[in-house]
């Protein structure tokens, strides 16, 4: 049997927009499949207003016609403007020996076929594509929002509106999302149809050769030189193992170890810990389809590293060890913890030093914040450098030089981060003087 090519058609589908339901309490998604996409989302936003804001726009019938692609999703959102912006989401792709696992898998299993075959796709599925190391769902790191709006949130309000609206089609076709992991339904139902030929007719040879070996039993006892030299072709190398959905433990030593000198038990647990925190992370950028496009992050300095361990292990002994060792008060560092948090290196850098962006930049930002704002009258603000404190509140909006705005807070005299950035400072004002 041949293969057949899918035509742009079965690549490429689109869909109406959906009308208004401005006012409506009704979740976004009733499938299992819409709130496992959801899920992925809300997990991967690092501001929950935002999401609230692009919730709004998908009720309120923002989102234009979806597109639906090879790892694309995009649609024109309707904004603050009178044109449209266009907002991409980005799904990162199964690799062809993902796709070979993961159509192996459902041959396996006769009832994930009939589903397939009636136009079902059950929960199951995903379950048994994990079991076969094929993350179908995407994860917290596979969804890539873009929109030609100049908010840089990681999703913008649009972006998220279309996060919103993609699982609603969820609901309605659940094979949306096999055609944005990189298949269309037509190509997979072929490529399914074809492995089933196959395997009857491997399973009716092998039965009338009757039980025994269809391979010629492997010799024992090669040299390793003369297998060399005959260069016969090597077995391809085993697929990565599955990423854990969690770092180990590491191990307990506090109560079963008997200490050495100059070690401390209670010391080496937390580092081992946090080491398997560390290589998690790296396991799972190393496991990204944009591994390879992707500069590594800059190494830390001893007093950025310090911050980072104290964030990620925020108990008394830890921050009074570290501060003391690093020459820092509990305080200055429970504060850079707390920017830390947000941010990481970038929120430290705007906690501990002041620049001067350029003015353009602070102009442009200005007037976006009048044209987001209610009724077009922000509150007053003094502006020094990168900083616009309100006057007459204890709130100030710092401009990173990642491009977002960081709120603080004014605390018994310091000035403390409040909150996550954002690109609008609209956002980040709005939330600051009204939590």
């Amino acid at each position: 049997m041949t293969r057949r090519t899918p035509s742009d058609q079965e690549a490429v589908r689109t869909f109406e927009a959906f009308p208004s339901t401005k006012g409506s309490r009704a979740p976004f998604a009733e499938s299992w499949w819409g709130r496992e996409w959801l899920r992925a989302l809300e997990e991967s936003s690092l501001d929950s207003g935002r999401l609230q804001r692009g919730r709004t726009y998908a009720r309120g019938g923002a989102v234009g016609r979806v597109t639906i692609s090879r790892g694309t999703a995009a649609a024109p959102v309707h904004g603050s403007r009178r044109t449209p912006y266009r907002s991409t989401i980005r799904v990162e792709r199964l690799t062809d020996r993902q796709w070979d696992r993961l159509l192996d898998m459902i041959a396996d299993r006769a009832a994930n076929i009939a589903a397939l075959l009636d136009g079902e796709m059950p929960a199951g599925l995903a379950d048994d594509a994990v079991a076969a190391g094929v993350p179908l769902l995407p994860g917290p790191r596979d969804l890539d929002p873009e929109c030609s709006c100049p908010d840089w949130g990681y999703p913008c309000k649009h972006a998220a509106a279309l996060c919103y609206q993609v699982a609603r089609l969820l609901d309605r076709d659940p094979f949306v999302l096999l055609l944005l992991r990189g298949r269309g339904e037509r190509e997979l139902m072929d490529e399914l149809g074809r492995r089933n030929t196959a395997r009857a007719a491997a399973e009716a040879a092998a039965d009338a050769v009757g039980a025994g070996p269809a391979v010629p039993p492997a010799r024992a006892g090669d040299p390793a030189g003369l297998a060399f030299a005959a260069r016969t072709e090597l077995p391809p190398l085993p697929a990565p193992p599955a990423l854990p959905e969690r770092p180990g433990r590491g191990p307990a030593l506090v109560d079963s170890a008997v200490p050495e000198p100059g070690v401390d038990p209670a010391a080496l647990e937390l580092l081992a810990a946090d080491a398997a925190t560390r290589a998690h992370h790296l396991l799972a950028a190393a496991l990204g389809e944009r591994h390879a496009d992707t500069a590594p992050p800059l190494p830390l300095t001893e007093w950025q590293d310090a911050v980072r361990l104290a964030a990620a292990h925020p108990t008394p002994e830890v921050l009074t060890r570290i501060s003391s060792n690093c020459g820092r008060t509990p305080g200055e560092l429970a504060l850079a913890t707390r920017a830390w948090r947000h941010g990481g290196t970038a929120s430290l850098e705007v906690l501990e030093n002041h620049w001067t962006p350029p003015a353009t930049r602070l102009e442009r930002d200005r007037e976006a914040l009048r044209a987001n704002w209610p009724d077009g009258k922000p509150p007053r603000l003094r502006s020094w450098r990168n900083r616009w404190t309100v006057e007459g509140r204890a709130a100030q909006l710092r401009l990173g030089r990642d491009g977002l705005w960081y709120p603080y807070t004014k605390d018994r005299g310091t000035w403390c981060p409040a909150g996550p950035p954002d690109a609008d400072p609209a956002i980040v004002l709005t939330t600051l003087l009204d939590p």
